[in-house]
């Protein structure tokens, strides 16, 4: 009679000849996997070099803008524009304004409201694709937000409310700290001004001036002075408006721009920027977009948007305020 074998031994035997095959199969997938990830390493450093590469080439045919100040614009004050101290109207009066909307309306008794303002400062223009791509060099997680064949001089978007914010105080140090930074922004700074986005109170003042106009540039659409009902976002400054109010360019139109104010019903107070507000809020932006129709272009009209949201139709503008 045969002696059998110690089952221990044999179990062990035949548990090893089935784990060599399941080693070598588990090995492969690893070494498959570190293969993977190196290669989408290299390619994501590629696109990131190709996007540097491309936006560079881009910069260097824009003209206006001021290489040794951020791309900011080359004007006497970087492209800010003074507002000055007073009252202006505020909100729709739909019987002046047929295309008013409801979220327009001051108060259940009053169409319209008066609000006085500070001193401040809006940029002439919205902020473009070669400002951003500068703020962009110093933080690289957001190189792969700029379009690799995008120009420099259009208003830069797909960028989220924070994103927006974050650029407002990257630039803040820049011009606090530069000797190329004009004495009258520089005091004005100094005085506890901030770079920011702008209220929706100091947007509307800045779109409408004090006369209560429809529009930036008076009372009747235009498409002469804005980019709306198109196809494509223009350069900034393409639809020139030297009637409109303070002379800005393109706030109608082009894209939507981003406040600091949240969504909240009319009457309007400073103290909406700092209240407490509940997780899903809103963000107004203002001016409508070159998608859309004249009723969304006016100096009254307010959107909402999700601070994560990032869309190809919503930009922002700067304003210096100490408020």
């Amino acid at each position: 009679m045969s002696k059998p074998q110690p089952k221990a031994n044999a179990e062990g035997d035949g548990s090893s000849a089935q784990q060599i095959p399941g080693r070598t199969l588990g090995l492969s997938i690893m070494c498959l996997m570190i293969v993977f990830v190196a290669a989408w390493m290299t390619f994501q450093s590629r696109q990131h070099e190709a996007t540097v590469l491309a936006s560079a080439e881009a910069l260097a045919s824009v003209t206006g803008l001021r290489s040794d100040a951020w791309y900011l614009p080359d004007e006497p004050l970087l492209g800010f524009v003074k507002i000055p101290a007073g009252t202006f109207t505020m909100g729709s009066n739909p019987a002046l304004d047929r295309l008013a909307y409801e979220n327009e309306r001051w108060s259940s008794s009053r169409r319209q409201g008066s609000v006085e303002l500070t001193d401040f400062y809006i940029g002439k223009f919205e902020v473009t694709v070669a400002q951003f791509w500068a703020y962009a060099q110093e933080n690289p997680t957001l190189a792969d937000k700029i379009p690799a064949d995008a120009a420099g001089n259009i208003p830069i978007t797909n960028i989220t409310w924070p994103e927006a914010l974050g650029y407002t105080r990257w630039l803040q140090g820049k011009v606090e700290s530069s000797p190329n930074t004009p004495e009258e922004l520089r005091s004005f700074l100094a005085s506890g001004a901030r770079i920011s986005l702008p209220s929706e109170a100091e947007w509307e003042k800045a779109a409408r001036g004090t006369d209560g106009r429809l529009f930036p540039w008076g009372n009747t659409p235009s498409m002469e002075f804005a980019n709306y009902g198109s196809s494509t976002i223009l350069p900034v400054g393409s639809k020139p408006c030297t009637q409109c109010a303070f002379g800005l360019q393109d706030m109608s139109g082009n894209v939507w721009e981003l406040t600091r104010s949240p969504l909240q019903a009319y009457p309007y107070t400073a103290d909406d920027d700092a209240a407490n507000l509940a997780e899903d809020a809103l963000w107004v932006m203002r001016g409508g977009s070159f998608a859309d129709g004249v009723g969304n272009i006016r100096a009254a009209v307010r959107g909402g948007v999700d601070p994560g949201v990032r869309n190809n139709t919503i930009g922002f503008r700067l304003v210096i305020t100490t408020l």
